[in-house]
């Protein structure tokens, strides 16, 4: 084929290639800049009407005469660096006087039953799963909850809240009294997750920071300003316990958490939604701190256990969970389901626009060096429609970036907000990967090559939580 044929091939297939991605980066940057004036719509007619005539709660305004008791379940497989240390710093710093610990333990796992029979705690209650690990982390908690039922029958008592934690979170002293505040009146009430910064891993675990200090500020609120179900993040989140009862008995198997769900946290969301509870995540400061009650936590450092990690999450949510919950509820739930599940098509496609851009500046080197490449048309001319498209993208990205960066520096302060931008192409390509790993896991899962199975990654635990 003559040189002039095949730059006319190449010019043709770059062309539709920049086009449909750069459509495709054009619908989903709308969507989350509706997000974004959704929030700001909200937030600014709060301060203009409820702010105004109340004063902000804070964690300390909320504490009750009368606490109802809270049990705190902590499902633990393979948990033996991080467990002692977490249980020992709960029950050290909590200022909740009535809760009770039940702690998830495998039989095949000696260390972490030594670890937390060591600590000598009454309010510690060590449960021993019937099947060696791992199962999944949903199984873990049904025997959790199996032990809370049994207690409570022994000591004649309901608890009031049930509070999910895992064993790597930092807890905050003021926690309980929020939830002993807001439930039963909510059904659920989520706190803030903030990702502990790694000084050894800015890029990987440092993308973490980002994503949370976005979504734990601004996306799950707007989920709830629409009406739609709030998922939970399966730690530092509290449910009602007549709720998560009821849940337990609309189930064929009597318990409240799916064992074959490998997302079963962001499952109950939608199934309190269902039961006609309401779900909330609220930010509340505690006295002479910046920032909101939250739970803190290391997330992965290293590219391969990010990927693990997120891909189970894109697994259980965007493609496992189209399967399990479909599309319940109203136009706003199945508005927030798709958002969820376009996140898999969304960190593909921006890895796609990574090989056009590549790709375009190989055409720029073509047409330096080739005299029939040169007299190609170019891609985009003055105002054509594709040219006005990629304008509008490059807008769209700059305003992606502030929004990112701002709420990063809000959560973290400026330096982390400036890393923000940079961090996130890391971002961008660890969710590509971990999306090209959940396709694959999810095929073996439904050629039956795979069980469900608890795919967490090694934990790490401060040496001074703050």
């Amino acid at each position: 084929m003559p040189v002039p044929e095949l730059l006319a091939g190449w010019h043709v297939l770059l062309h539709e290639l920049l086009l449909v991605t750069a459509i495709g980066l054009a619908v989903f940057g709308l969507d989350d800049v509706f997000i974004d004036l959704l929030f700001f719509a909200r937030t600014g007619l709060r301060r203009l009407t409820i702010y105004r005539r109340h004063s902000r709660a804070s964690a300390q305004s909320l504490r009750s005469a009368a606490p109802g008791p809270i049990a705190i379940l902590v499902p633990a497989w393979d948990e033996a660096a991080v467990i002692g240390a977490m249980l020992t710093n709960l029950t050290r710093r909590l200022e909740y006087p009535h809760y009770r610990v039940f702690v998830g333990l495998y039989p095949n796992d000696p260390a972490g039953i030594a670890a937390v029979g060591a600590l000598g705690d009454l309010r510690l209650q060590a449960v021993l799963c019937r099947h060696p690990g791992p199962t999944t982390k949903a199984d873990c908690l049904n025997h959790l909850w199996a032990a809370l039922e049994r207690h409570e029958a022994r000591a004649g008592q309901r608890f009031k809240a049930v509070v999910l934690h895992d064993a790597e979170d930092v807890v905050h002293p003021q926690e309980l009294w929020i939830y002993d505040a807001l439930i039963p009146r909510l059904a659920m009430v989520q706190l803030p997750v903030l990702p502990l910064p790694d000084p050894g891993s800015r890029w990987i675990s440092g993308h973490y920071l980002d994503e949370f200090a976005e979504s734990h500020a601004k996306d799950i609120i707007v989920r709830e300003a629409l009406g739609a179900a709030v998922p939970s993040a399966g730690v530092a989140c509290a449910i009602d316990r007549e709720m998560l009862g009821r849940i337990a008995a609309r189930a064929r198997t009597g318990q409240p958490f799916d064992a074959a769900c490998l997302t079963e946290d962001y499952e109950l969301g939608h199934r309190i939604k269902a039961l006609g509870g309401r779900g909330a995540l609220v930010r509340v400061l505690s006295q002479g701190e910046r920032v909101v009650v939250a739970t803190r936590e290391h997330f992965p450092a290293t590219l391969d256990a990010a990927i693990r990690q997120k891909s189970r999450w894109l697994t259980g949510i965007a493609l496992a969970g189209w399967d399990r919950i479909g599309w319940p509820g109203g136009l706003a739930d199945r508005y927030m389901l798709l958002r969820d599940r376009k996140s898999l098509l969304a960190a593909l496609l921006s890895v796609l626009g990574y090989a056009v851009a590549a790709l375009l500046l190989i055409d720029a080197a073509l047409r330096a060096l080739l005299p029939a490449a040169a007299l190609l048309p170019p891609f985009a001319p003055a105002g054509s429609g594709l040219a006005l498209l990629l304008w509008g993208n490059a807008g769209l990205l700059l305003w992606r970036l502030a929004m990112r960066a701002g709420f990063t520096a809000h959560a973290y302060g400026w330096a982390e907000g400036l890393r923000a931008v940079p961090r996130s192409l890391a971002s961008n390509l660890v969710n590509a990967a971990a999306a090209w790993a959940a396709l694959r896991r999810y095929r073996t899962l439904l050629l039956g090559k795979t069980q469900p199975a608890w795919d967490k990654t090694s934990h790490r635990y401060p040496a001074e939580p703050t």
